[in-house]
Parts: C-alpha cells; structure tokens; sequence
C-alpha cells in the first residue's frame, strides 16, 4: 500500500495549512470553524480544496487566432486555460 502524500513534513508548517485553509474557505464562502468539520458536505469540502490548489497554481491564459473550420476564411479566438505545477 502507497503511503499518504498529504501529510506535513515540517511540523512548524501546520498553522501556516490552516490559516491558509481558512483563508481558502473564506474566499468560497465555507464557514469552517477550528477543529472538526464534519459537518461540510463534499461539495463545500472540494470547493475549498480546489481554491487552495487554485491559489498555488494559478492558471496561466494563452490567446490565439486560429482560422475557423466551420467558414473558410474567417479567424475565430481560442482561449487555452491550464495550470502549471513547477
């Protein structure tokens, strides 16, 4: 069995994930309170899960042109939206 990734390594970190947490919480409008939260449905929980991966990885925008294959010659914009992990 593979061991867990998502534990904290450097114990001094712990209060920097949970402010960050609940800073990320905030943000989606999650009321979470300090200590057990089991009372959050999956949707809330994954909502604040996923702001705090959209704060370390922000999303990087790429705009072009690129010719329209439904009409022949018109141009038409496409908008690429992805998140880089360094």
């Amino acid at each position: 069995m593979a061991s867990s990734n998502n534990r904290i390594i450097v114990p001094e970190a712990k209060e920097a994930m949970n402010r960050f947490k609940m800073e990320s919480a905030n943000e989606v409008g999650v009321n979470l309170k300090q200590g057990y939260n089991g009372d959050l449905t999956a949707r809330q929980a994954g909502s604040v899960g996923g702001q705090m991966v959209n704060n370390i990885y922000p999303a990087r925008n790429i705009k072009f042109e690129r010719k329209n294959r439904v009409v022949a010659g018109h141009l038409t914009t496409v908008t690429y939206e992805a998140r880089v992990g360094v």
